[in-house]
């Protein structure tokens, strides 16, 4: 049994032993057990205990799955007696690359910074060149959005921690939105207020507290200028409850014949005698 143990496997230069190659799985087997372990006894006790977010739970389970299993190929190395000679030559080849791959190394420490912090945890709606898409998933170099569209992103880290980010998830659960719209001249002001008003009220996502706002914000070239202010919890449905509450605008205006004027022009022209000749 020993020398079945003892039997050692030939890669070149380089010699295994069985007995090695075993230790090696139970060590893989270990680190397995012990994320599972710490997952769901240790760690699930601690967020009850603190009850923590769900985006918060994901971030801690992130790092410690990383720290385990950067101890376990550690352990690895040092079993086969190539942790020194693997560490010296990482440490080379980091100064040979570290100007090229320093966007990589960038992307890895906002990785860390990002579930430790909690920048940005998965289920919170973000920004993304103006469109607010979930976070599905954070990753150590790069964090997968899903827009609207269900078309998956993937966002380097670094730009959630080196950049402005628009977290609509963070703080309040309460936002306010506005819808733009115009009125002929001579449309009476107190009835479009209170149409836009009603409009805001009917819809079943618009809170009643606060209270949805009507200003009247401008005398436009051809229209007399409101914004209805209103507020919701729902954040990533909201160009559906802005095209219901519009539908219901245009109605009411309809049924109560406030008109929405078109742009309109003036054409002044001059020497107009000349022309009819």
């Amino acid at each position: 049994m020993e020398e079945f143990l003892n039997y050692t496997f030939s890669f070149g230069k380089y010699q295994i032993a069985l007995v090695d190659i075993l230790l090696i799985v139970v060590i893989i087997i270990s680190a397995r057990i012990m994320i599972s372990i710490v997952n769901n006894l240790l760690l699930a006790n601690y967020f009850k205990r603190k009850k923590l977010d769900m985006g918060r739970q994901y971030a801690i389970r992130q790092v410690v799955m990383y720290v385990i299993w950067a101890f376990t190929v550690f352990a690895i190395l040092e079993l086969l007696g190539v942790a020194t000679a693997v560490l010296a030559g990482l440490a080379a080849l980091l100064v040979g690359f570290g100007l090229g791959l320093q966007d990589l190394f960038k992307d890895l420490a906002s990785g860390f910074i990002m579930l430790v912090e909690g920048t940005a945890d998965v289920g919170d709606i973000i920004e993304v060149e103006g469109e607010p898409a979930i976070v599905r998933e954070i990753g150590l170099r790069t964090s997968t959005v899903e827009t609207r569209d269900q078309v998956s992103i993937l966002v380097p880290n670094s730009r959630f921690v080196m950049y402005p980010v628009v977290n609509w998830s963070h703080n309040e659960v309460v936002r306010r939105f506005h819808v733009k719209v115009g009125v002929a001249y001579g449309s009476e002001i107190e009835k479009v207020t209170q149409i836009l008003l009603r409009a805001a009220g009917e819809h079943s996502q618009v809170l009643k507290k606060p209270a949805p706002e009507v200003f009247f914000e401008d005398f436009g070239n051809s229209s007399l200028d409101f914004t209805l202010y209103f507020y919701s919890t729902e954040l990533f449905g909201m160009p559906r409850i802005k095209s219901e509450i519009r539908y219901s605008i245009n109605r009411l205006f309809k049924e109560n014949n406030i008109e929405i004027p078109f742009p309109q022009r003036d054409l002044w022209i001059r020497n107009a005698v000349q022309l009819e000749k």
